[in-house]
């Protein structure tokens, strides 16, 4: 994936989440740095773990240099536990729920800030702040990312949520909670992951997308 993914999507009025995104992209960019680093110094030998353990050790140190690490057994002071899933435990405060995601879906600490950066790109009032890592030292290493937790909301219909991503510009696929336009695929976009206040406004909190190319 290359580092112009910005582009946005006109849905105006959003342009404040800019500086956050350049943070992951940043962010991003020196994990990416680093592996490439390592790679170049000890080629494809596993004798130094493989391509995620060497993210993972990677991003470990990044984020105890620039003090973005908290320890797993503090995890709990985020918040209350939440609804949990395959890729994400949440901890809910009273503005902000936060997201330790385990990268069972995405398989990299970068692929996921990407991922990330595209999601806020395309659904800026439900953008993902990056907040800190977590894990256990040495082993394993989680983003914790941070949403606007969307109170007096409840999951949308499907059909609401085929018009919301019409009126987007988005072509609906025959796959359920499938969109796609001149840039992007977008999937599971589905009510379990999509919410709708008490205005019918709707709030896309979680969704699968890819560049075309």
């Amino acid at each position: 994936m290359s580092h112009d993914i910005l582009q946005p999507i006109p849905q105006g009025g959003y342009g404040a989440y800019d500086e956050e995104n350049r943070k992951i992209q940043g962010i991003a960019d020196e994990l990416k740095r680093f592996c490439r680093i390592h790679e170049e110094e000890f080629g494809d030998s596993q004798t130094n773990g493989g391509s995620l353990e060497i993210e993972q050790r990677i991003s470990e140190q990044y984020a105890k240099t620039h003090n973005l690490w908290i320890p797993i057994d503090y995890i709990f002071d985020l918040g209350v536990p939440g609804p949990s899933g395959n890729e994400n435990d949440t901890y809910v405060s009273e503005n902000t729920i936060f997201k330790v995601n385990n990268l069972f879906n995405c398989g990299s600490i970068v692929k996921l800030l990407e991922k990330i950066l595209l999601h806020n790109i395309i659904f800026p009032n439900t953008s993902y702040k990056f907040y800190a890592f977590t894990g256990y030292d040495g082993r394993s290493v989680m983003p914790v990312l941070q949403q606007d937790r969307i109170s007096d909301a409840h999951p949308a219909t499907q059909e609401m949520i085929d018009s919301y991503m019409i009126a987007l510009g988005f072509s609906k696929q025959s796959t359920t909670g499938k969109y796609t336009n001149e840039s992007y695929i977008v999937w599971d976009v589905v009510p379990r992951n999509v919410l709708v206040d008490d205005d019918g406004d709707l709030y896309v909190v979680d969704a699968e997308i890819k560049p075309i190319n």
